[in-house]
């Protein structure tokens, strides 16, 4: 009777996992996302340093998986090549803040930090993108730095500095992210990626050469440090990213949006359990956190909502 009941249930969840299977896969995938923010505190190795390796990893990865997909690597439009150099700058440079961010302070804090990109995007998106303002997004926007306030009430010293890095990596991202969004109408995303990252290299290096990192001491690395640096270039870069568009093109760009604000969710939870973080941060900074999570998560409904409604009108 037992074994029947454990068949039952075995077959009843194979056929629930068969029916969501890209729903499992896109929070997997956000799940390894989440570890990004985790490996800055577990990699002991400077902000700098990380990137480079993880650049480089990242670049190796695609150049092995984009044949296999076969996807060209080669621009169509040679001019295109500068603003990606551009771009790759400035993402490489978000990586590097990101990373300083979470090690002056946390893993939850630079996490919760980025999850404000999504608000920088409401008033770049007017200027870059040339859509109209949204006073609405500008008023939650307000209440995002309300929460931000409420976050660092009781901060001091280096969690300051950490707080200004952590700002500055989602001003970043959101520039880099809108500025994809309108190369991606010309080039495929997988091109795009490849040619940041590439160009996150040259630039790391040049970076690493005048802050006098580019030396063996600097780039010395444990066998744990490498292991994590592989994680962190092919799984949570290359190849996380690969899967995300496969799932996206199947669940749609709704569901994607807001499920994956749920990264700061799962790098908190993560960074409780594997770093013990929940000792260091106060009940202040947990209210706060979920206040920001919170209007992100509206603020993409609404956007997501009017974008919608514009398409249907499009269509009369």
């Amino acid at each position: 009777m037992l074994l029947v009941i454990l068949c039952t249930f075995a077959f009843l969840f194979y056929k629930m996992a068969k029916k969501y299977q890209y729903h499992i896969l896109m929070h997997l995938i956000i799940l390894v996302w989440g570890f990004t923010g985790i490996l800055g505190k577990l990699i002991h190795l400077s902000p700098e340093v990380i990137v480079w390796y993880r650049v480089i990893i990242a670049t190796l990865g695609l150049l092995l998986f984009l044949p296999l997909l076969k996807i060209p690597l080669g621009l169509k439009n040679k001019r295109d090549i500068w603003k990606l150099i551009l771009i790759g700058i400035v993402t490489s440079a978000h990586w590097v803040c990101f990373y300083k961010a979470i090690a002056l302070s946390t893993a939850s804090l630079g996490i919760l930090c980025l999850s404000t990109t999504t608000l920088h995007v409401t008033w770049l998106e007017p200027i870059i993108m040339k859509r109209k303002f949204s006073w609405l997004e500008f008023a939650l926007g307000l209440l995002v730095i309300y929460g931000i306030y409420f976050v660092s009430s009781d901060f001091k010293g280096d969690e300051y500095i950490a707080l200004a890095y952590g700002l500055v990596a989602a001003l970043l991202a959101a520039i880099f992210s809108v500025s994809n969004a309108r190369l991606v109408k010309s080039i495929p995303s997988p091109q795009i990626t490849f040619y940041e990252m590439l160009t996150g290299i040259v630039f790391l290096t040049i970076l690493l050469f005048f802050s006098d990192q580019l030396t063996i001491e600097a780039l010395k690395m444990t066998t744990t440090d490498f292991w994590l640096l592989i994680f962190l270039g092919l799984v949570c870069t290359s190849l996380a990213y690969i899967l995300m568009i496969n799932v996206a093109n199947v669940l749609g760009a709704f569901t994607a949006s807001l499920t994956i604000n749920m990264e700061p969710v799962y790098t908190i939870f993560l960074a409780i359990i594997l770093l013990k973080e929940n000792q260091l941060l106060n009940t202040n900074f947990y209210i706060g956190s979920f206040m920001i999570i919170a209007i992100v998560v509206i603020n993409t409904i609404i956007k997501i909502s009017f974008s919608s409604k514009e398409k249907k009108l499009n269509l009369f």
